[in-house]
Protein backbone atom coordinates (compact mmCIF):
# COMPACT_ATOMS: atom_id res chain seq x y z
CA UNK A 1 0.00 0.00 0.00
CA UNK A 2 1.18 3.48 -0.96
CA UNK A 3 0.66 6.36 1.74
CA UNK A 4 0.60 9.96 0.71
CA UNK A 5 3.86 11.22 2.33
CA UNK A 6 4.51 14.46 3.89
CA UNK A 7 6.80 15.58 1.10
CA UNK A 8 3.32 15.88 -1.44
CA UNK A 9 1.17 17.52 1.18
CA UNK A 10 4.07 20.14 2.81
CA UNK A 11 4.15 23.44 1.59
CA UNK A 12 7.35 23.95 -0.05
CA UNK A 13 7.51 28.05 0.05
CA UNK A 14 7.95 28.40 4.10
CA UNK A 15 7.29 31.93 5.59
CA UNK A 16 10.48 31.87 8.02
CA UNK A 17 11.68 34.56 10.60
CA UNK A 18 15.05 35.20 11.96
CA UNK A 19 16.00 35.26 15.68
CA UNK A 20 16.50 38.84 15.56
CA UNK A 21 13.40 39.82 13.35
CA UNK A 22 11.46 42.75 15.70
CA UNK A 23 8.03 42.31 16.89
CA UNK A 24 5.98 44.31 14.85
CA UNK A 25 7.73 42.54 11.40
CA UNK A 26 6.48 39.04 13.01
CA UNK A 27 2.69 40.68 13.08
CA UNK A 28 3.42 41.84 9.53
CA UNK A 29 4.66 38.44 8.33
CA UNK A 30 1.53 36.97 9.70
CA UNK A 31 -0.87 39.77 8.27
CA UNK A 32 0.92 39.84 4.86
CA UNK A 33 1.02 35.58 3.98
CA UNK A 34 -2.59 34.89 6.00
CA UNK A 35 -0.32 32.54 8.80
CA UNK A 36 -0.79 31.70 12.13
CA UNK A 37 2.62 30.41 12.77
CA UNK A 38 6.34 30.83 11.10
CA UNK A 39 9.69 28.74 12.04
CA UNK A 40 12.83 30.93 13.48
CA UNK A 41 15.66 29.99 11.45
CA UNK A 42 19.42 30.01 12.05
CA UNK A 43 22.03 31.56 9.47
CA UNK A 44 22.16 27.75 7.97
CA UNK A 45 18.06 27.62 7.36
CA UNK A 46 17.34 25.07 10.39
CA UNK A 47 14.48 25.50 12.63
CA UNK A 48 15.32 26.70 16.27
CA UNK A 49 12.45 27.44 17.41
CA UNK A 50 8.10 28.50 16.32
CA UNK A 51 6.50 31.41 16.93
CA UNK A 52 2.69 31.74 16.71
CA UNK A 53 -0.38 34.23 17.01
CA UNK A 54 -0.40 32.82 20.39
CA UNK A 55 2.71 34.14 21.48
CA UNK A 56 2.53 37.51 20.08
CA UNK A 57 -0.87 38.01 22.20
CA UNK A 58 0.81 37.22 25.15
CA UNK A 59 2.16 40.56 25.79
CA UNK A 60 -1.56 42.01 25.28
CA UNK A 61 -2.57 39.68 27.74
CA UNK A 62 0.13 40.49 30.65
CA UNK A 63 -0.94 44.40 29.77
CA UNK A 64 -3.17 45.76 33.18
CA UNK A 65 -6.68 47.01 32.25
CA UNK A 66 -6.44 50.57 31.54
CA UNK A 67 -9.25 51.45 33.60
CA UNK A 68 -7.41 48.84 36.61
CA UNK A 69 -10.32 46.81 36.78
CA UNK A 70 -8.64 44.10 35.95
CA UNK A 71 -4.96 43.46 36.70
CA UNK A 72 -2.50 41.86 33.41
CA UNK A 73 -2.28 37.86 33.72
CA UNK A 74 0.24 36.24 35.73
CA UNK A 75 2.98 33.99 33.75
CA UNK A 76 5.75 32.26 35.04
CA UNK A 77 9.72 33.82 35.24
CA UNK A 78 10.14 32.31 31.29
CA UNK A 79 6.66 33.18 29.76
CA UNK A 80 6.90 36.35 31.26
CA UNK A 81 9.89 37.28 29.61
CA UNK A 82 9.05 35.40 26.20
CA UNK A 83 5.78 37.92 26.65
CA UNK A 84 8.42 40.98 27.09
CA UNK A 85 10.33 39.94 23.99
CA UNK A 86 10.72 42.35 21.42
CA UNK A 87 12.22 39.50 19.16
CA UNK A 88 11.13 36.64 17.14
CA UNK A 89 13.96 34.67 19.20
CA UNK A 90 12.76 35.83 22.52
CA UNK A 91 8.96 35.29 21.36
CA UNK A 92 10.10 31.60 20.19
CA UNK A 93 8.87 28.19 21.63
CA UNK A 94 12.13 26.21 21.33
CA UNK A 95 13.15 23.31 20.80
CA UNK A 96 10.74 23.14 17.80
CA UNK A 97 9.71 19.65 16.82
CA UNK A 98 9.76 18.42 12.97
CA UNK A 99 9.48 16.12 10.65
CA UNK A 100 10.67 14.46 7.30
CA UNK A 101 9.59 14.72 3.79
CA UNK A 102 9.00 10.76 3.76
CA UNK A 103 7.32 9.96 6.70
CA UNK A 104 3.70 9.26 6.14
CA UNK A 105 0.33 10.65 7.24
CA UNK A 106 0.34 8.46 10.19
CA UNK A 107 3.73 9.37 11.45
CA UNK A 108 3.31 13.12 10.90
CA UNK A 109 0.21 12.92 12.69
CA UNK A 110 1.37 11.10 15.78
CA UNK A 111 4.30 13.13 15.69
CA UNK A 112 1.56 16.23 16.01
CA UNK A 113 -0.25 14.43 19.19
CA UNK A 114 2.52 13.59 21.06
CA UNK A 115 3.61 17.42 20.68
CA UNK A 116 0.04 18.78 20.92
CA UNK A 117 1.38 21.07 17.99
CA UNK A 118 -0.64 22.15 15.07
CA UNK A 119 2.09 22.44 12.39
CA UNK A 120 5.65 20.61 11.77
CA UNK A 121 8.34 22.32 9.78
CA UNK A 122 10.23 18.93 7.54
CA UNK A 123 13.80 19.17 7.64
CA UNK A 124 16.13 17.47 5.35
CA UNK A 125 19.04 15.00 6.88
CA UNK A 126 20.99 17.92 7.48
CA UNK A 127 18.36 19.19 9.38
CA UNK A 128 17.79 21.69 7.00
CA UNK A 129 14.13 23.80 6.68
CA UNK A 130 12.29 22.16 3.13
CA UNK A 131 9.11 22.95 4.00
CA UNK A 132 5.83 22.85 6.62
CA UNK A 133 3.23 20.63 6.91
CA UNK A 134 0.34 21.56 8.85
CA UNK A 135 -3.36 19.62 10.82
CA UNK A 136 -5.18 21.11 7.80
CA UNK A 137 -2.65 19.44 5.33
CA UNK A 138 -2.85 16.25 6.69
CA UNK A 139 -6.84 16.04 6.50
CA UNK A 140 -6.46 16.11 3.26
CA UNK A 141 -6.37 12.08 2.88
CA UNK A 142 -10.28 12.51 3.60
CA UNK A 143 -10.80 14.47 0.78
CA UNK A 144 -10.32 11.06 -1.20
CA UNK A 145 -12.88 9.80 -3.34
CA UNK A 146 -14.46 6.42 -1.99
CA UNK A 147 -14.15 5.02 -5.71
CA UNK A 148 -10.29 5.39 -4.97
CA UNK A 149 -10.46 3.97 -1.74
CA UNK A 150 -12.32 1.00 -2.77
CA UNK A 151 -9.70 -0.11 -5.63
CA UNK A 152 -7.13 0.33 -3.49
CA UNK A 153 -8.39 -1.85 -0.36
CA UNK A 154 -9.14 -4.12 -3.25
CA UNK A 155 -5.84 -4.24 -5.34
CA UNK A 156 -3.68 -3.66 -2.32
CA UNK A 157 -4.55 -5.17 0.86
CA UNK A 158 -7.35 -7.86 -0.48
CA UNK A 159 -5.28 -9.19 -3.93
CA UNK A 160 -1.66 -8.30 -3.44
CA UNK A 161 -1.32 -8.21 0.38
CA UNK A 162 -3.89 -11.13 1.67
CA UNK A 163 -3.35 -13.22 -1.90
CA UNK A 164 -6.91 -13.74 -1.98
CA UNK A 165 -8.86 -15.01 -4.94
CA UNK A 166 -11.05 -11.99 -7.11
CA UNK A 167 -15.18 -11.52 -5.58
CA UNK A 168 -13.49 -13.44 -1.97
CA UNK A 169 -14.62 -10.22 -0.08
CA UNK A 170 -16.68 -7.77 -0.85
CA UNK A 171 -15.93 -3.99 -0.49
CA UNK A 172 -18.15 -0.78 -0.48
CA UNK A 173 -16.87 2.56 0.67
CA UNK A 174 -19.28 5.20 1.44
CA UNK A 175 -18.19 8.37 2.91
CA UNK A 176 -14.98 7.14 3.86
CA UNK A 177 -16.61 4.38 5.77
CA UNK A 178 -15.43 0.94 4.42
CA UNK A 179 -17.83 -2.19 4.77
CA UNK A 180 -16.42 -5.64 4.07
CA UNK A 181 -18.35 -9.12 3.49
CA UNK A 182 -17.96 -12.37 2.58
CA UNK A 183 -16.25 -15.14 3.58
CA UNK A 184 -12.49 -16.06 4.23
CA UNK A 185 -10.11 -18.95 4.63
CA UNK A 186 -9.09 -18.65 8.19
CA UNK A 187 -10.58 -16.32 10.79
CA UNK A 188 -7.34 -14.69 11.91
CA UNK A 189 -7.54 -13.33 8.44
CA UNK A 190 -9.99 -11.15 9.77
CA UNK A 191 -8.49 -8.44 12.38
CA UNK A 192 -5.88 -8.16 9.59
CA UNK A 193 -7.90 -7.35 6.81
CA UNK A 194 -9.59 -4.78 9.34
CA UNK A 195 -6.20 -3.51 10.19
CA UNK A 196 -5.26 -3.09 6.79
CA UNK A 197 -8.36 -1.28 5.19
CA UNK A 198 -8.00 0.81 8.20
CA UNK A 199 -4.82 2.28 7.44
CA UNK A 200 -5.15 2.97 4.44
CA UNK A 201 -5.33 6.72 3.51
CA UNK A 202 -8.97 8.34 3.58
CA UNK A 203 -10.28 5.37 5.16
CA UNK A 204 -12.82 7.05 8.29
CA UNK A 205 -13.87 3.76 9.54
CA UNK A 206 -14.88 -0.25 8.75
CA UNK A 207 -17.48 -2.67 9.04
CA UNK A 208 -17.06 -5.82 8.73
CA UNK A 209 -19.82 -9.10 8.59
CA UNK A 210 -17.20 -11.63 7.57
CA UNK A 211 -17.54 -15.38 7.91
CA UNK A 212 -14.60 -17.88 7.78
CA UNK A 213 -14.27 -21.12 6.81
CA UNK A 214 -11.06 -22.68 9.45
CA UNK A 215 -11.22 -21.54 12.63
CA UNK A 216 -7.55 -21.28 13.07
CA UNK A 217 -7.62 -19.34 16.19
CA UNK A 218 -8.84 -22.22 18.27
CA UNK A 219 -6.22 -24.37 17.29
CA UNK A 220 -3.35 -21.65 17.71
CA UNK A 221 -4.65 -21.50 21.50
CA UNK A 222 -5.48 -24.53 22.34
CA UNK A 223 -1.86 -26.14 20.68
CA UNK A 224 0.50 -24.61 23.67
CA UNK A 225 -1.98 -25.84 26.40
CA UNK A 226 -1.51 -29.76 24.83
CA UNK A 227 2.31 -29.00 24.47
CA UNK A 228 2.49 -28.01 28.32
CA UNK A 229 -0.15 -30.96 29.14
CA UNK A 230 2.35 -33.56 27.42
CA UNK A 231 5.11 -32.31 29.27
CA UNK A 232 4.01 -33.07 32.78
Amino acid sequence: MQHRSVSELMTREVVTARPDTPFKEVAALFHRNDVTAVPVIDDQDRPIGMVSEADLLRKEAVLPDPEDRHPGRWLRPPDQARAEAETAGGLMTSPVVTARASWNVGEAARQMDRHRVKRLPVVDEAGRLIGIVSRADLLQVFLRHDGAISEEIVHDVLGHTLRLAPGTVGVTVQDGVVTLTGRLPRRSLIPLAERLCRSVDGVVAVHQSLDWTEDDTRTAVEHPRAYRAGRR
